[in-house]
């Protein structure tokens, strides 16, 4: 399979080019040249099997003409080592709950996997240089990064991330670990830590000195596994023979979640349709309005990890619907809130039905409500725990908040970070010079 850019000014790459490389030397994102669907057998038989064996099939679609099935196979069991259940809410509303892996977030999944599989590629290639991967992070990818790329061989990890707006639980799982990861705390905001990460990918001294790649979901091997558990989650609804007209509402931020759902949906999964919730950086809702996109600066809101001015997965949407704005709109809706939207939503939800929303869940849930037609059923993704944002839950609710034992042994570790402003040359000099 070959992979080629978004913006078409490069030859197509391989799967593993397109893995190490992360961006393409032209700017763009990398896609696969085919989206294969799978056969009608599959889903009829998709409610008897486990999530293991529905994974093991979507990956060798996207995957199986370059890492053999046996290897392949490893590193799916190897990265889903923790289930991702379906949670009846209300009687139309269920919660498909992401939160169950080491970090308690849905991007353990696409991080743990692509962890696996650039081991892979570096083991075959036999090459000694290190690479090192660039993760700008507005709270859960950082973790879920460090945590699946720790202690691998081969690989060192940078983890960009703004100052002052991230939870103390999310800081606390990536500037604690030490060992091959390394924090760098940006005076600036998530949108400031992308610009860096790009840039340097772009750099020809840092490119020089350095085996760069990204683990945001810009590169394939972290955004197309998310498709994992769609087909899981259709799968438990069809057991409880709910996946007739299934809605999916996914908290969105640099939309690469959303997009691996549309990849799903064309290899035949079927969903209704999608709905985008947003929190007050509703820049995909503007373009869904106008046909416009127009990216701004983004603005800080308790929904933290959706704090996103210019989505970098908006390239893929476009890609996917060769650019047709009407073709968008029929695939997805979408939702903006506030906080004050979500903080009510997330109080009423608990009072009403005793189900403890994050503020992300909160937007997909309350978009759900507001977008479900008659005869759907709506599935949103809970995409974090709500200890990892402890604090606002708290204050919102009124009611304490269980701290799993996974979050709470990272309590317990010493900050480990380094400090820098926004600027790239400071950025680039603290790379040269590490």
């Amino acid at each position: 399979m070959k992979y080629y850019s978004t913006n078409q000014g490069v030859a197509p790459a391989s799967l593993a080019e397109a893995v190490v490389k992360g961006l393409a030397a032209d700017k763009g994102l990398y896609m696969p040249e085919r989206i294969d669907p799978l056969p009608r057998a599959f889903y009829d038989s998709i409610d008897t099997m486990s999530f293991q064996e529905i994974a093991c099939e979507v990956a060798a679609s996207f995957f199986g003409e370059d890492i053999p099935a046996g290897e392949l196979d490893r590193i799916v069991l190897d990265t889903l080592n923790f289930d991702t259940p379906v949670v009846k809410v209300t009687d139309r509303i269920w919660s498909l709950e992401l939160f169950h892996g080491p970090t308690s977030a849905f991007k353990d999944v696409g991080a743990r996997f692509m962890a696996r599989m650039l081991g892979y590629f570096i083991r075959k290639s036999g090459e000694k240089n290190h690479v090192t991967v660039l993760v700008a992070t507005s709270g859960d990818t950082g973790s879920a990064v460090a945590n699946g790329f720790l202690g691998v061989k081969g690989i060192d990890v940078v983890v960009l991330y703004p100052k002052g707006k991230v939870s103390d639980i999310q800081e606390k799982q990536f500037t604690t670990l030490g060992d091959n990861i390394t924090a760098v705390e940006v005076d600036g905001t998530f949108d400031d830590c992308q610009r860096l990460v790009k840039a340097a990918f772009l750099d020809p001294e840092l490119n020089a000195k350095f085996r760069l790649t990204s683990a945001n979901s810009i590169n394939v091997a972290r955004f197309l596994p998310q498709a994992f558990y769609y087909f899981e989650a259709y799968a438990q609804m069809k057991r409880q023979g709910l996946a007739d007209r299934l809605v999916v509402a996914v908290p969105s931020g640099t939309f690469g979640n959303i997009t691996a759902g549309l990849f799903a949906q064309r290899m035949g999964l079927p969903v209704r349709r999608f709905i985008a919730a947003n929190n007050r950086n509703d820049i995909f809702l503007e373009y869904l309005k106008t046909g416009k996109y127009t990216p701004r600066p983004s603005v800080a809101t308790i929904a933290n990890a959706m704090d996103v001015g210019d989505p970098s997965n908006f390239a893929r949407v476009l890609d996917l619907y060769g650019g047709s704005w009407e073709a968008i709109r029929a695939a997805i809706s979408g939702y903006s809130y506030t906080d004050e939207q979500i903080a009510a939503t997330m109080r009423r939800v608990l009072d009403q039905t005793g189900y403890q929303l994050d503020p992300h869940g909160a937007c997909g849930y309350q978009a759900l409500e507001d977008g479900l037609q008659d005869g759907e059923t709506g599935v949103f993704l809970e995409t974090a725990h709500p200890a990892k944002f402890k604090d606002t839950v708290e204050r919102i609710t009124g009611r304490p908040v269980r701290i799993p034992e996974r979050l709470q042994r990272f309590m317990k570790g010493r900050k480990q970070s380094v400090e820098l402003s926004a600027a790239f040359d400071d950025f680039k000099h603290f790379l040269m010079t590490r």
